[in-house]
C-alpha cells in the first residue's frame, strides 16, 4: 500500500469539551493508496460513567481498501441474525425482508412468519441515500429502497430491546447487491431511545483497525460507552450544532497551508459519517484542496464529482503525514491508468467519512450531544 500526499487538518471551530484543556480540535490527514470500496468499527466502556457497556465485532469490507465495518444484530423471536454497517449518518434499520426476492438475493431476508413478536405497521416508503457504499458518486436515484415499516424485538451485541420499529427492505437497487452485508443501522442522534430502552448510557464509540496495521481488519462498535484501550490520550470533545453528527470547521489546511477559499470566516458544517467511505466537499472546496496537492489531479468526466491522477503519480506526490486518510482508492474500472482521489465533489454539503474515521477513535455522546476522538491506540 502506497504511502501518497495529502494532510488536511480540519480546525473545529467549536468551544471543545474534553478530560484535558482544548481550544478547539483539529483532525489531521494524510494519505494511502488504495483501492474502492469498504465500511465500519466498534468500542467499549467509559465516559458518561456507564454502568455496563456492550461491544459488537465488526468484520472489514476490504475490496482493496477498507473503508466498509459491519457487525451482527438479531431480529424476532426466536432471532434471525443479520449484519448491517452502523451508520452515523442515517437514523433507521433497515434489513432486506423475503419480499424483496431476487433484488435481495446475495443477503440474508427477514421471515415475518417465523417471529411470534413481530407487528406490520402498515406504511411503506422509498428512501434514496447521498452517499453509496463504496466510493463512487451517487447519480440520481441509484441508491434507493423501497421499505415497509414493522416493529419486533432487537439484539444488538449484549442489549436486547423487546419491541422496537424498524424497516423491511422489499425492493432496492442493483448498487446494493455485491454487498457482504444485509442491511444499515442507522447511529445518528435519534437513536436515544435505544439505549433507554436497553438501560444504558446514550453514548457509543467506534474504533477501526485499518488492514494494514499488524491485528488489521477487525473493528469495534460499543454501546454504552466507550474503550480507553482503543486510544490513546484524552478523548476531545465538540458539541454538535444542529442536532446531527456534524461539526463547524474554520478551515481546511493542506500540507501546512491554507487559502482564502479554504480558511472560512464562515464556519462551515462537516458532517462525520461512518456510512461513507470517502470524503466529499462542495466543488469549490474540493478543487482549491486538489489545487494545493497536485495540478495532475483532474475530474473524470466518466463518472461525474469524481477525480483522479495516473497511478504512476501517487507516489511521487509530497507527503506530509501524520494522521493517515487515503488518497487514492485505486484505479477506475473503466480507467485502468487512472487512480481515484478520495474526495468526490457533492451536491451542497461536506461530509468526513471513513477514510479519517478509521485513523481515530470516535466517540459519539447522544445524551452530551457532542462527538469526541482521540488517536488510536495501535
Amino acid at each position: 500500500m502506497l504511502y501518497s500526499s495529502l494532510a488536511l487538518a480540519l480546525a473545529v471551530a467549536t468551544a471543545a469539551v474534553a478530560t484535558a484543556p482544548h481550544s478547539d480540535a483539529k483532525l489531521t490527514l494524510s494519505s494511502i493508496a488504495s483501492t474502492p470500496n469498504a465500511r465500519r468499527t466498534r468500542i467499549a466502556a467509559s465516559s458518561a460513567s456507564p454502568t455496563s457497556s456492550d461491544d459488537v465485532k465488526l468484520l472489514d469490507y476490504f475490496d482493496g481498501t477498507d473503508l466498509q465495518w459491519y457487525g451482527q444484530i438479531s431480529l424476532g423471536t426466536p432471532p434471525q441474525n443479520f449484519t448491517v454497517v452502523f451508520d452515523t449518518g442515517s437514523f433507521s434499520l433497515e434489513v432486506p425482508g423475503i419480499a424483496c426476492g431476487a433484488a435481495c438475493a446475495k443477503q440474508r431476508q427477514f421471515d415475518p412468519s417465523k417471529s411470534s413478536t413481530f407487528q406490520d405497521q402498515f406504511e411503506n416508503s422509498t428512501v434514496t441515500f447521498g452517499t453509496g457504499v463504496g466510493v463512487d458518486p451517487v447519480v440520481g436515484d441509484n441508491w434507493e429502497m423501497d421499505l415497509a415499516s414493522v416493529a419486533d424485538a432487537l439484539v444488538v451485541g449484549g442489549l436486547s430491546i423487546p419491541f422496537g420499529g424498524f424497516f423491511l427492505i422489499t425492493n432496492q437497487t442493483p448498487t446494493f447487491l455485491p454487498d457482504p452485508f444485509d442491511g444499515i443501522m442507522g447511529m445518528s442522534p435519534d437513536m436515544g431511545d435505544f439505549f433507554t430502552s436497553a438501560g444504558v448510557p446514550a453514548i457509543f464509540g467506534m474504533s477501526f483497525t485499518p488492514k494494514g496495521v499488524k491485528g488489521g481488519g477487525a473493528g469495534e462498535l460499543t454501546l454504552g460507552g466507550v474503550d480507553t484501550t482503543k486510544f490513546k490520550g484524552p478523548l476531545l470533545y465538540s458539541p454538535t450544532p444542529d442536532g446531527a453528527w456534524t461539526l463547524r470547521s474554520q478551515g481546511i489546511i493542506v500540507n501546512g497551508k491554507t487559502t482564502s477559499t479554504l480558511n472560512n470566516t464562515d464556519p462551515s458544517l462537516f458532517i462525520f459519517d461512518s456510512g461513507t467511505s470517502n470524503m466529499l466537499f462542495v466543488e469549490e472546496t474540493a478543487l482549491a484542496i486538489y489545487a494545493m496537492i497536485s495540478p495532475d489531479i483532474v475530474a473524470n468526466p466518466d463518472e461525474p464529482g469524481t477525480f483522479g491522477i495516473a497511478c504512476s503519480r501517487i507516489s511521487t506526490l509530497p507527503a506530509v503525514i501524520s494522521i493517515h486518510s487515503e488518497l487514492s482508492s485505486g484505479p477506475f474500472k473503466n480507467k485502468p491508468e487512472l487512480c481515484q482521489t478520495l474526495i468526490n465533489v457533492s451536491d451542497g454539503f461536506n461530509l468526513v467519512g471513513l477514510s479519517l474515521l478509521k485513523h481515530y477513535y470516535s466517540a459519539f455522546d447522544i445524551s452530551g450531544k457532542r462527538i469526541g476522538f482521540a488517536p488510536n491506540g495501535f
